[in-house]
């Protein structure tokens, strides 16, 4: 396990290793632990659990969760990731929405794709071609995505990898032949929308293959995108990694899904945090981290749904988050309720049901919400799952960092019916916690923070093949 400095700051004394009421051993420093053996180590471990969960913490990642891949697939994949000729007009990448700078989301709410200039919250629309919408919902993290455990993907599970090994997507099942994984198929989705990454309508070819429908097949969205990327010296090389290319007209869409989906699995993979070194019997949570530890597991309830080794039970609820923006609509149909998990099964019991997102890093990739809509984490979580919150969020000061915010963005969140429709989904309240308790929780999520996948194993190339600009930080 690599001994990040946030593990070496570690330090035990005598006082803290007790089991019962005797002292087990004397440490100076955590490092110290690992040689008396695992068997031991769990031991001083189990007695420093509170016992109320010592059964409820999860076992450690799975590391053959994990697939490995190639290095030259990765590499590739990294460099595709950052490389804005993927999009449309030129001047989106992945990293634009996903960007480790920012927790590998993009510090906004709600995003500007296609149209937008800048990086972060700096992002602002470009006065010359401004988008027509923001993104609809948050930019979701990008940690062990391409773990085995996560089958859904998207805020409302669209994309679902189901037992058979087949996926299930909105596009229909011609669609998913080809891609490696889950991770890999999601990549479709960003590419043909003109919001994200496809540009609007009459700018560019690809958009224009996405307004009359083609997708796949010559002429279709994915091959003038490959057509593109096969162009290019650099990467017609690079892809003939893959047995199966004998040259660049050999390259498919779902060959650029697949390494950046091995660079996204490799880059961001997070399992190394405080945390995880406990649950390995490596070393304990102490003070403020280890009561939020028993608040989670126990009184507060938190495990309920931020189960597992990722803290998330990948099952959808209806939390009583507020919305803000224009929400996830029908083409043209603006600053509509966005209805969550109900718009993919049609379910009653779906609505306004969101994702249970992974927590791991989750104190670095705000803002909150599956709209954003909340920028400190502490008011996030004094609001999650409160049906009184939504009242108080609208009566609030307006103080989102949205680009080129406007009156209408709040129309649901400050329409009293609106959000009583929301507040009725809640299945669940959460319990009320004081401001001593959230503090304490939020020790807690900072103990599943990992320095190695937060800053990235490859980091951002200096240039990529298609000579078009790197978004630095």
């Amino acid at each position: 396990m690599p001994q990040n400095a946030a593990l070496k700051e570690q330090s035990w004394k005598a006082g803290d290793l007790r089991r019962e009421n005797l002292v087990i051993v004397e440490l100076s420093g955590w490092k110290d632990l690992r040689h008396l053996g695992r068997s031991l180590t769990l031991a001083v471990l189990t007695a420093l659990a509170p016992a109320a969960i010592a059964d409820s913490l999860p076992a450690p990642v799975d590391a053959s969760g994990y697939t490995a891949a190639d290095p030259a697939e990765i590499r590739l994949g990294q460099l595709l990731f950052y490389d804005p000729i993927l999009s449309g007009n030129r001047t989106v990448s992945c990293a634009s929405c996903h960007h480790p700078a920012f927790a590998t989301s993009d510090g906004l709410p709600l995003g500007l794709g296609d149209g937008g200039q800048g990086l972060g919250p700096a992002r602002r629309a470009d006065p010359e071609n401004p988008p027509e919408q923001r993104i609809p919902r948050n930019s979701p993290a990008l940690f062990n995505l391409g773990h085995a455990s996560f089958t859904t993907l998207f805020h409302d599970g669209r994309i679902e990898a189901r037992p058979d090994g087949t996926l299930r997507t909105p596009l229909g099942a011609d669609m998913t032949e080809g891609f490696t994984s889950i991770l890999s198929a999601q990549t479709m989705f960003p590419v043909l929308s003109p919001d994200e990454m496809a540009g609007h309508y009459s700018e560019n070819e690809i958009s224009q293959a996405v307004r009359m429908g083609r997708i796949t097949g010559p002429g279709g969205a994915w091959a003038l995108i490959s057509t593109r990327i096969a162009g290019i010296p650099a990467y017609a090389e690079a892809f003939r990694l893959y047995p199966h290319i004998d040259g660049p007209g050999d390259i498919a869409f779902t060959d650029i899904s697949n390494a950046i989906a091995a660079f996204i699995a490799h880059e961001w993979r997070s399992d190394d945090s405080l945390f995880d070194a406990h649950l390995r019997g490596e070393i304990p949570l102490t003070g403020a981290a280890a009561e939020g530890m028993t608040l989670f597991y126990a009184e507060a309830g938190c495990a309920a749904c931020h189960s597992g080794p990722f803290q998330t039970d990948h099952g959808f609820h209806a939390m009583g988050a507020p919305q803000i923006g224009p929400g996830k609509a029908a083409r043209f149909e603006h600053h509509a309720r966005d209805e969550g998990r109900f718009r993919v099964t049609s379910r009653a019991e779906d609505l306004y049901a969101f994702r249970t997102p992974s927590l791991r890093n989750v104190t670095r990739t705000g803002p909150w919400g599956h709209a954003g809509a909340h920028t400190d984490l502490h008011a996030f979580l004094a609001d999650h799952g409160d049906p009184e919150a939504l009242a108080r969020f609208a009566a609030a000061p307006r103080s989102l960092p949205l680009p080129q915010m406007q009156v209408q963005d709040y129309r649901i969140a400050d329409d009293p019916a609106e959000t009583a429709a929301i507040a009725a989904a809640l299945r669940a309240p959460s319990k009320s916690l004081s401001p001593g308790e959230i503090d304490r929780l939020i020790a807690f999520l900072r103990a599943l923070e990992d320095p190695v996948a937060l800053t990235g194993r490859l980091g951002i190339p200096d240039m990529v093949p298609s000579g078009l600009p790197v978004e630095h930080p």
